[in-house]
């Protein structure tokens, strides 16, 4: 008995530098069919393309199917956004067309693949889904959240701006869900995220969905949460399987347009993405490729939001292979065939490194990531191997084999 006591202690000590675990004892339900779901939902579900619930579906779709507030942290790529969509849908009354539920999300393009799974998963519900989003016609909000609308997907400018025109009601919402919380907590989020919480009705349970949750973040929680349930993986969980991480070392920011050039036929084997840390960086970096014939796209938040739209469907059916871009699309985006993550720069912060990385190998897929390193990057890429207890190796001649 006293062993099993001290073993104890010290895995309480040692949860102190971990900064989460799941925080009562979750059921774990091992198949869709014994959530206790609509068969609606379901045949969506199935038709969709799943088969069986991953690890935090597994935890998570249950509590919030039964109104507790819920901060579910896991990798990228494992289903996240498909675990609430499938408890918010299961939650609805769809015979009321009234707004149930409000997703935010700090892009637009997450917003708006968000709500493309609840109207796929939805399939068979007759469920109003709307994405509300900041760069498109007003107008054409205002009709669509006068039709009423059961679940609301939008970032936080233009739902406060809806909320406040009294064109989106919020009395019947029972639910609000944070996607990518840590970023919507952020600074440059917080204050709207407040403004949009203080329209909502008492009793609104509150979900909060995110890869990486740092300590700060989870501590406001208590400010808008009653008692949640945490269901997270533990940080050296979060190293991404599956994905091959490597760096190329280049001495001068000049050389590192040649070492792309270098990789070029390797991209275009598969779909890539390019991370560079500026707007001006990804227009000076596509105007250069273009200039050396290479054929490439590029987005960031600066762009007119039908020409991001436009990127996005090129980039999603394959039409072009290379995408150059901000971290505007390090969030949260899936396209299945990208196999190959390029940091042009580094990130200038370790979370947003698994973010951009995983958007490779999504959901058990193999990928690779290649980091370009100067010379004083290295102490920055040593940081971020430390911080997610992982290894990244030197670029190997044969990367094209790994892909």
């Amino acid at each position: 008995m006293a062993e099993g006591k001290s073993r104890r202690v010290a895995q309480t000590e040692d949860l102190s530098n971990v900064e989460f675990e799941t925080s009562e004892d979750v059921e774990v339900i091992g198949t869709f069919d014994n959530m206790g779901l609509r068969d609606e939902l379901l045949r969506g579900i199935y038709a969709y393309g799943f088969e069986k619930p991953s690890a935090i579906q597994q935890r998570s779709i249950k509590p919030i199917m039964k109104g507790r507030d819920v901060i579910a942290q896991a990798q990228s790529g494992t289903g996240k956004t498909a675990t609430f969509s499938i408890a918010i849908l299961q939650s609805l009354d769809t015979t009321i067309r009234e707004t149930q539920v409000l997703v935010l999300s700090p892009t637009r393009e997450l917003a708006v693949q968000i709500q493309k799974v609840i109207l796929a998963l939805g399939d068979f519900m007759n469920v109003q889904c709307h994405a509300c989003i900041g760069g498109t016609n007003l107008g054409e909000d205002i009709r669509k959240l006068d039709y009423g609308q059961h679940v609301v997907s939008g970032t936080p400018g233009r739902v406060f701006d809806m909320i406040k025109r009294r064109v989106l009601r919020t009395r019947a919402i029972k639910m609000l869900v944070l996607d990518e919380s840590d970023e919507m907590l952020n600074k440059g989020f917080k204050e709207q995220i407040y403004d949009v919480y203080r329209y909502l009705p008492p009793a609104t349970q509150v979900v909060l969905v995110s890869a990486t949750l740092p300590h700060e973040i989870l501590e406001m929680t208590s400010k808008f949460m009653t008692n949640p349930i945490r269901i997270l993986v533990k940080r050296d969980e979060l190293t991404l399987e599956g994905i091959k991480q490597f760096f190329v070392a280049v001495e001068r920011e000049e050389w590192k347009f040649d070492t792309l050039c270098d990789l070029y036929d390797t991209l275009t084997i598969t779909q890539a993405v390019i991370f560079c840390n500026t707007k001006r960086k990804v227009d000076w970096l596509t105007e250069k490729m273009r200039e050396a014939n290479f054929t490439v796209c590029s987005m960031h938040g600066d762009m007119p939001q039908k020409e991001r739209d436009n990127i996005m469907k090129e980039f999603r059916s394959g039409q072009s292979r290379v995408l150059i871009t901000t971290d505007v699309w390090a969030r949260g985006i899936d396209v299945q065939q990208v196999s190959l993550v390029i940091n042009y720069d580094l990130p200038n912060n370790r979370e947003l490194y698994i973010h951009r990385i995983g958007r490779s190998g999504r959901f058990g897929r193999k990928g690779v990531s290649i980091n370009f390193v100067k010379t004083d990057d290295i102490r920055i890429l040593r940081d971020i191997e430390q911080y997610y207890s992982t290894q990244i190796d030197e670029m190997p001649m044969n990367v094209a084999d790994l892909i």
